[in-house]
């Protein structure tokens, strides 16, 4: 299932909660009654449709302009997606991952997922970690990740997913290196490479596994005319 990041004031997205793609409720909140009636807050929260849970966001607009929208034509028209930031849950603007990433790199993946709000560049630090792990799971040595990447192209790695690890290690090396990216005006870089890890995984370990599940399910003898065809020829 394809991930779609939690957007303010967006119409549909992945659940925080129940990671499933759905529409979303909009309400703004208010304090209680005070001898002006009810006040604007610059809180708002996201119901899922599919759960029923919360998100809970937190507006760029004062309390005081927000409640000037309230009057001409509501929040809804003057509000888009840059001007507000989920405030709860903390870790939920990543992709959670695959279910075949290796244990060995689950723990960095999450530990990025869970600082990438707070310090992307230290996330995309972890996940170039995750990369470097991932090449010695698939046989190199794990020691130098550029070589690793040039030794699975040279292996017959698709351009795709060349392309997609060599992302993760840029990135990751500009989060540790004075580079030419700036985190902070564009936070999403880092959001970008947790899908680009579950691209990899899926490609490079789901697939030829459901490949090979499906394979074995053929008959014996079948199998077996197989291994003969392909027997190198003498």
């Amino acid at each position: 299932m394809s991930y779609h990041p939690p957007l303010f004031n967006g119409s549909g997205f992945s659940c925080p909660h129940c990671n499933a793609y759905a529409q979303m409720e909009w309400n703004k909140l208010y304090r209680p009654p005070g001898y002006n009636g009810w006040e604007s807050t610059s809180i708002f929260q996201a119901i899922c449709q599919r759960c029923q849970d919360m998100s809970i966001w937190l507006c760029n607009f004062s309390e005081n302009e927000l409640a000037m929208f309230d009057g001409a034509g509501g929040w809804r028209q003057r509000v888009g997606e840059e001007d507000g930031r989920m405030i709860y849950p903390a870790v939920a603007m990543a992709a959670m991952p695959s279910e075949d990433l290796p244990e060995n790199c689950y723990v960095d993946y999450m530990e990025a997922r869970a600082i990438a709000s707070e310090s992307p560049r230290a996330a995309a630090a972890l996940l170039r970690l995750t990369v470097q792990k991932l090449c010695k799971h698939f046989g190199e040595p794990g020691r130098d990740i550029n070589a690793d990447i040039g030794s699975l192209v040279q292996k017959g790695l698709p351009k795709q997913l060349q392309e997609a690890l060599d992302v993760v290690r840029v990135i990751g090396n500009e989060a540790v290196h004075p580079g030419e990216i700036d985190f902070e005006d564009n936070p999403g870089v880092a959001y970008s490479l947790f899908q680009l890890i579950n691209l990899i995984v899926e490609k490079m370990i789901t697939e030829p596994r459901q490949i090979a599940e499906i394979y074995q399910t053929l008959p014996a003898k079948k199998l077996a005319g197989i291994t003969q065809r392909d027997k190198p020829k003498t």
